[in-house]
């Protein structure tokens, strides 16, 4: 193999190369067979949980897999479900998947049965797999449980399905924060676009060895698994992403990255880091959500990282922090900052658009609006979902004047950061109205308040008027003190006039989606 900046640009320049045919790729472009392939927290056809696995092992399994779908009649457009929970059982499908040019459709497995059924019937799948945990848990037939798939002899396997630039090639979904998540689409290019434009870079710190702690059928994981097969790099793939798993695997397996959502980086912070070995990590980088300040900054004052002095590159004390935004539908983080210790910048700063990306500020008809002024954010890159699979109502409601819209509240500097409010259905923000903002003032809260671990805040409409209500959870040091005062200096004025409670809460009280995020809408229909 030539140097590492040789070969990640020939990947670059490959015009073939995309979602679906990375891992056939990589081999054929001649990656040592004996080099990373992937590792899992459990056992794969054999192989002991956290064998890494090599690149030709890896193959190997995948190949296995691509035999038994192929022999079990799944081919090109097919759509197939899978429910499960391991990480190996949804990547190794994943990949076997898109062999024979069929469609995987990833599903949480945390979604609850009567939605994953409705799900899966919205998807109009040619066939289903599920672990024995999910399979009895749906009222359609099920195909096989994915650790089935390897029963398949890999000498039989079909040549690849060889993808057009457009081709669809995986199903993922957003959180379902309001009901049954929405389907969304990515094609062999869109969810490679931003990896061709990092393959270009040099390798960020602490990415030769990754923790992945985001959810397993998520996008994000994906983009992933691609991209450390295409730097040939090593990384362990969690199932679960609660943060004391989390920590423990950082102990014990020392990575040099982790990758995860805002709720792991919450329940990082929650515990004594400083008492912990957490030396190893370089880097920790958020998709999703952006994430709250006081959280980065726990997490950044440990580990380390290599910086350049006058001595030439040493390894100092404290991690970089790479925050953003980030959905199912952009198909990438669209923005990002990076923080250490000695970060200043934040307020729910989510950074500058990636060099691949447009961003923009909106007003309800699509109007751009200048700097300082709050509105829709719109954004444009390759990246972006096509769309949501059998459902063109929701895929044209999401875009205007040639813009996706997230979703968000933002408003950009002028420097030309951005910075995150509010989810639109959760803020109370007319343009010629009240600005009502519920995820800025948790931000607020969290910094001005150092024993509230996490924090909600809840606006609803109650008699003709909006109340807010605050749900905060403590330390576990924290002094039983009223802290109504402390809590309405920290959020803005107008927020402050409208609280109605203040409750102490525990994590397990607060309603969150499969991926962790808070479910707002049922908080508003249980206080309405």
């Amino acid at each position: 193999m030539k140097t590492e900046r040789g070969w990640r640009a020939r990947l670059a320049a490959d015009p073939a190369i995309g979602t679906g045919n990375v891992l056939a790729t990589v081999i054929a472009q001649g990656a040592d067979p004996d080099g990373p392939g992937l590792t899992f927290d459990t056992a794969v056809d054999g192989y002991p949980a956290e064998h890494p696995l090599t690149l030709g092992e890896l193959d190997e399994r995948v190949q296995a897999r691509t035999a038994w779908l192929h022999a079990h009649g799944i081919g090109r457009r097919d759509v197939v479900a899978i429910w499960a929970t391991e990480a190996q059982d949804i990547v190794l499908s994943f990949l076997a998947l898109t062999r024979v040019g069929a469609i995987p459709a990833l599903l949480n497995g945390k979604m609850g049965p009567a939605i994953a059924d409705e799900y899966i019937r919205r998807l109009r799948v040619t066939a289903v797999l599920a672990d024995a945990a999910h399979k009895p848990l749906l009222a359609g037939e099920v195909l096989a449980e994915p650790r089935e798939l390897g029963t398949g002899d890999p000498a039989q396997a079909p040549a690849h399905y060889r993808h057009h630039r457009d081709d669809p090639v995986v199903i993922t979904h957003t959180s379902g924060t309001t009901g049954v998540p929405k389907a969304v689409l990515h094609t062999h290019t869109t969810l490679y676009a931003a990896l061709k434009h990092l393959l270009t870079m040099p390798q960020a710190q602490g990415t030769d060895r990754i923790l992945n702690a985001l959810p397993i059928p998520h996008t994000a994981t994906i983009l992933m698994v691609n991209q450390v097969l295409g730097n040939r790099a090593e990384m362990l793939l969690l199932s679960s992403q609660d943060a004391d798993g989390v920590l423990r695997q950082i102990e014990r397996w020392k990575p040099h990255a982790v990758y995860g959502f805002a709720v792991t980086w919450a329940g990082l912070a929650r515990a004594d880091l400083a008492a912990r070995d957490v030396s190893s990590v370089r880097m920790w980088f958020n998709t999703g959500d952006c994430a709250h300040e006081p959280h980065i900054r726990k997490l950044v004052a440990v580990g380390t990282r290599e910086t350049v002095t006058r001595d030439g590159r040493v390894m100092v004390p404290g991690s970089h922090f790479i925050d953003g935004l980030g959905s199912s539908e952009m198909g990438h983080n669209g923005f990002h900052i990076t923080h250490t210790a000695d970060s200043s910048q934040y307020g729910r700063c989510i950074g500058k658009p990636y060099e691949f990306a447009q961003a923009t500020v909106l007003s309800a008809d699509g109007v751009e609006l200048p700097v300082g002024q709050v509105g829709i954010l719109g954004f444009r890159s390759p990246t972006v979902s096509p769309g949501y699979w059998n459902d063109s109502i929701n895929t044209y409601r999401f875009r205007l004047n040639g813009w996706f819209v997230t979703g968000d509240l933002v408003y950009r500097d002028e420097t030309g950061h951005y910075f995150h409010l509010d989810r639109i259905p959760d803020a109370v923000a007319g343009f010629d109205g009240p600005q009502l903002f519920t995820s800025m003032s948790e931000e607020r809260i969290l910094a001005a308040l150092p024993d509230v671990a996490d924090c909600t805040v809840v606006i609803v409409e109650h008699e003709g008027a909006y109340v807010a209500d605050v749900l905060l959870e403590l330390t576990p040091d924290a002094k039983p003190v009223d802290r109504a005062e402390a809590v309405k200096a920290a959020v803005a004025p107008d927020v402050a006039a409208i609280i109605r409670t203040i409750t102490s809460v525990t994590a397990d009280q607060v309603p969150v989606t499969v991926t962790g995020k808070v479910r707002k809408v049922a908080l508003r229909e249980a206080l309405t």
